[in-house]
Parts: C-alpha cells; sequence; structure tokens
C-alpha cells in the first residue's frame, strides 16, 4: 500500500537525512571536504541520477520555516564586542559595498548579457547576498584569525537584510512597469532610498523591541527547557512580526534579536546551565536546518538547465566576482586609512573569495511570480552561481589561506585551545552543581563526589596551562590580553548598569565609558593597560587626579 500525505512527507524527510548521515560518515572517514559542500555534492549526484524527494524547496519554506533560525543562531553566537570593534569595517562592507555591488553588476548585465536594466539590477540584488556556513566552518578547521571570521559573518549577518529589502524593493518597481527612467528621477530614487531606509531601521527596532521583550521574561526565570522555547518564539516571532504584520526586513529583526539575547541574554539572563542548554539546542537546529537545506538545494538544482544556460552563466559569474572585489577592496582601503587596525591584503583577497552565496539568493529566486520576464534564465542563473560559489569557492579557499600564509594557528596554540575551553567547561560544571546543591537538586554526597571529580580536573588543567604559558610566552602574552579585553567589557557593562539603575548621571557614565573605550583600544593593538608592579598602574584613571584635588587621595 502506497504511502500518502503526512506519512509520505516523513518518509521523504527521513530520506533525506539518512542520505545525510550516509555523507557525514563518508566524508569523516575517507574525505576532508566541508559537511555542507560535501551534502551539495551528494545532491547534485542524485539529481543526476534521477533520484526525487517529495519535498520541494520553495521561497516560502526557506525564508518562514529555515532562515530564521539559521539567522538568530548565527548572530547570537556571534562575538558581540569583536563585532562591535570591527563595526566600522563590517558596516560599509555589508550596506555600501551590497548597493554598490548591485550597481556595478546589473549595469555590467546589462551591458554584457542584454537583460533589461531594472531585471539585470534585480538579479544583482537577488545573487549578491552571502552565505558564510561552509567558510566559517573551515576556517574553525584550519585555524584561521578570529577576526577574519568575525568580518565574514558580519558581513553576512547585515547584507543578508540589506539584500532582502534591496530585492523586495526593485522586484515592486518591475512588476509596476517602471521604467529605468525611475532610477534616474530624483523624488523616485529619493522614494526607494527613504523604503529601503524605513524596512531596514524598522527591522532592526523590531528586532530589539522583541529582544528586550523576551530578556525581561527570561531574566526572572531559571528553567533552561521553557528559555529555548522562548528563544525560539523570538527568532520566528521578530521575524514573522516585522516581515508580515508591520512589513519591515523580517531579516534584520531576527538577526538584531539574536544579537541581543547573545549578548545581554547570555550575560544577565541565564544561569550556566540555562547557556549549555539553550546554545545547545540552536547549534543542533542550525546543523539539521542546514543539513537539510543543502542536500535538497543540491538535488534541486536544474543542472540540465545550468547547462543550456552556460553562455550566460560563465559571463555572469565572473562580473559577480569583479562586481564583489570592486567594492571591497576600496572600501577597505579607505578604513584602513582611519583605522588603527588595518586589514592586510591578503584578508581582503580572502573577503573577496568567500563570498558565497546560497540560501537567501535560492529563495528570492524561488519567489519569483508565475509569468515573471525572464524567470526561468533568472532562477537557472542563480542557482548555478549558488553552485559555483559553494563548490568551487569553497573548495578552494583552504588552498587560497594557504597561500597567504592567513592559516597560521601553530600546535601550542591549538594545545592552549583545548585546554581553555576544557577548563572552562569545568568551571562551568561545578558553578552548576553548586547551584543544583543550594536548591536541593542534589543531596550533599553526590556534590561532594562531583566537586571532588572535577575540582582536581581543574587543578591539573590550571597546571598544565600554566606550564604551557612559561614555555611559550607568546602565548601569556594573548592570554592577558584576551582577558584584559573580557575584563574591560564587563567593566563597560557595569558603568552602563549604573546608568540604567539611576546611580550614575548620563555625563559622569560617559566620562567613565571613554577611558574604558580608550583602553580597550589599547588593548585591540596589542598594547597592555597593566603592568606586573602592583605599585605602578598601566593606565591612571582620570578619578584618581579628581579625588587627589579634594585631598581624598596622597600625590
Amino acid at each position: 500500500m502506497a504511502a500518502g500525505g503526512l506519512e509520505a512527507e516523513l518518509i521523504d524527510v527521513i530520506g533525506v537525512f539518512i542520505v545525510a548521515g550516509a555523507v557525514g560518515a563518508f566524508v569523516a572517514k575517507f574525505v576532508r571536504l566541508p559537511y555542507t559542500i560535501a551534502l551539495l555534492v551528494a545532491g547534485f549526484v542524485a539529481s543526476l541520477a534521477g533520484v526525487e524527494i517529495g519535498i520541494e524547496l520553495t521561497h516560502d519554506v526557506i525564508l518562514l520555516v529555515l532562515l530564521p533560525p539559521l539567522l538568530f543562531e548565527g548572530a547570537a553566537t556571534t562575538d558581540m564586542e569583536a563585532f562591535r570593534a570591527d563595526l566600522p569595517v563590517i558596516l560599509p562592507i555589508a550596506v555600501v559595498g551590497l548597493l554598490i555591488s548591485t550597481v556595478l553588476v546589473g549595469f555590467a548585465v546589462h551591458a554584457a548579457l542584454g537583460f533589461p536594466l531594472l531585471l539585470a539590477l534585480l538579479f544583482a540584488a537577488m545573487v549578491l547576498p552571502t552565505d558564510p556556513v561552509s567558510v566559517l566552518a573551515l576556517f574553525e578547521e584550519i585555524g584561521a584569525p578570529e577576526r577574519l571570521a568575525v568580518l565574514v559573518e558580519g558581513e553576512s549577518l547585515l547584507n543578508d537584510g540589506v539584500g532582502v529589502v534591496v530585492f523586495t524593493t526593485l522586484l515592486a518597481l518591475v512588476e509596476s512597469g517602471a521604467t529605468p527612467d525611475a532610477l534616474t528621477d530624483p523624488v523616485r530614487l529619493a522614494g526607494v532610498g527613504a523604503d529601503i531606509a524605513i524596512a531596514s531601521l524598522g527591522g532592526a527596532v523590531v528586532g530589539l523591541t522583541a529582544g528586550y521583550a523576551v530578556y525581561r521574561v527570561m531574566v526572572s526565570l531559571d528553567e533552561h527547557m521553557t528559555e529555548i522555547v522562548l528563544t525560539i518564539v523570538l527568532a520566528y516571532g521578530s521575524f514573522l512580526l516585522a516581515e508580515h504584520y508591520l512589513h519591515v526586513s523580517g531579516v534584520i529583526a531576527t538577526v538584531v534579536a539574536g544579537l541581543f539575547m547573545g549578548h545581554r541574554g547570555r550575560q544577565y539572563a541565564m544561569s550556566p546551565e540555562t547557556k549549555v542548554s539553550v546554545f545547545s539546542a540552536w547549534e543542533t537546529g542550525a546543523f539539521i536546518v542546514n543539513t537539510f537545506i543543502f542536500l535538497v538545494i543540491g538535488v534541486q538544482t536544474p543542472l540540465g538547465q545550468i547547462i543550456e544556460v552556460g553562455h550566460l552563466l560563465a559571463p555572469a559569474i565572473v562580473i559577480v566576482l569583479l562586481g564583489r572585489a570592486a567594492a571591497i577592496y576600496p572600501l577597505v582601503t579607505l578604513s584602513n586609512r582611519f583605522r588603527p587596525e588595518r586589514i592586510p591584503l591578503s584578508t581582503q583577497h580572502v573577503l573577496v573569495w568567500s563570498g558565497l552565496h546560497a540560501s537567501i539568493p535560492i529563495a528570492l529566486a524561488l519567489g519569483l511570480p508565475p509569468g515573471f520576464p525572464l524567470r526561468t534564465e533568472l532562477r537557472t542563473m542563480t542557482f548555478g552561481i549558488a553552485a559555483f560559489s559553494l563548490v568551487v569557492q569553497g573548495l578552494t579557499i583552504r588552498r587560497l589561506t594557504d597561500a597567504l600564509g592567513i592559516a597560521t594557528i601553530s600546535d601550542e596554540e591549538r594545545l592552549y585551545q583545548l585546554l581553555i575551553a576544557r577548563a572552562r567547561a569545568v568551571d562551568e560544571v561545578i558553578e552548576a552543581a553548586e547551584d543544583l546543591r543550594e536548591r536541593n537538586r542534589i543531596s550533599e554526597s553526590v556534590y561532594e563526589r562531583f566537586s571532588a571529580e572535577y575540582t582536581a580536573e581543574r587543578d591539573d588543567l590550571n597546571e598544565a596551562i600554566a606550564r604551557l604559558l612559561a614555555e611559550y610566552p607568546q602565548l601569556r602574552d594573548q592570554e592577558r590580553l584576551v582577558g584584559e579585553r573580557r575584563l574591560l567589557q564587563r567593566e563597560r557593562a557595569a558603568i552602563r548598569d549604573a546608568e540604567y539603575d539611576g546611580l550614575v548621571t548620563t555625563d559622569v557614565a560617559e566620562d567613565l565609558l571613554g577611558e574604558v573605550n580608550l583602553k580597550l583600544d589599547r588593548v585591540r593593538r596589542g598594547e597592555t593597560t597593566v603592568t606586573t608592579d602592583v605599585e605602578t598602574e598601566g593606565y591612571e584613571e582620570s578619578w584618581r587626579q579628581r579625588a587627589r584635588e579634594h585631598g581624598l587621595l596622597e600625590e
């Protein structure tokens, strides 16, 4: 008896994950290949073999079901301090760079391929948003610098939202029957700019408001399962509220909500047990969603149609790469003129090549309505560019980073990371055990057994770390700067809390925050603000001088 309805769909889903499991086992045992790219290739093979699955990857499935958890998890796990430090670079690349690339690629496609100008610009806006999943996994594996990963992920988080807004605006122009002259009309152009700004800023406000509302609820809770549910509600709720009820950017709303929860929510609204549960759940969820997306994209990629439009696809790939390069290099070079933390040319090369295109472009392409001009060509070319970027660019990034000398993590640095990560996990376990004992969730005897075992492990870890740092002084210097940066972040948060609670006025808080930011700038340049001499300060705060003026301290 043939299965039907929900039963058939369930069988299709199980089939997808059986294939994914087989691919994962094959990759782990036989080849060094990013898991997501291996899934995509497996999907291509299945497509060529004529294998079909009953699951259709549609515009709504990607944007409403699959995209929110990926955006939220990516934002929530972003190093907020590193993201904020490089925001003056990330923001121009993600926003101005995307707009520049859209214009350049659009005009080039119009000139080279003969597409109508508005359709060419629409194609550019559709295909340029980036997806860093495969690249970030590879960066972690090869030990690429943390800053490179922050730049790539930060750009993707912001330009996805801006790209969707620009695409939606251009789609409305095309469907309204507008001519290219509309882009030269100052009034019409100002209206387009205003629509983009309102959608982007509105999405940010929705995400911040929703994130704060859920944060206030979580502050008064200590139930990790409920808090996992609340974060799921936040991810999907912020997207739907923004996109379908307020008609602003749902992508930006979800990203901002994730950034807020991953930073302030992690610090002040989650116990150690809750942090582990929430972020482990989101990591697993994002992995499952990516598994589904990449395999199904591979199966549904129209390889035959891609070959048919090869004469259009080949120049389009070159145009997209050149358009991205034409925005990245000038903007980063300009940023380097005004910032002490320069981005070297080698890193700029990797930024250009690591701009992979996947879920967002494909979702936008699938959303083109029936009867839309050049619909088949636009969809097929988008799938083709996504396939090229994921397979060709994704598989050659390792060679590029090796050739440029970017992946430079040493064995001792890897060992240090291992020891530090384990020590952090042990500290969390000890803290969680103490919390369970205080709430009478475990008996005193059980707590003592846990405490004795993990305390002994912590002592061994601390001894191993101390010996490693003594043997490799550069690691000690790195640890000091990382620790100093984190302590200064806590110092800044404490000042902000004092201001919010009304303990200090805004002008006093700004004076104190200014000094903390100066110290953070020194730390980012590799300079410490503390000394080994307990009698001497590496940085003298202004409060000491004021206290001396009032006779509270000796000269």
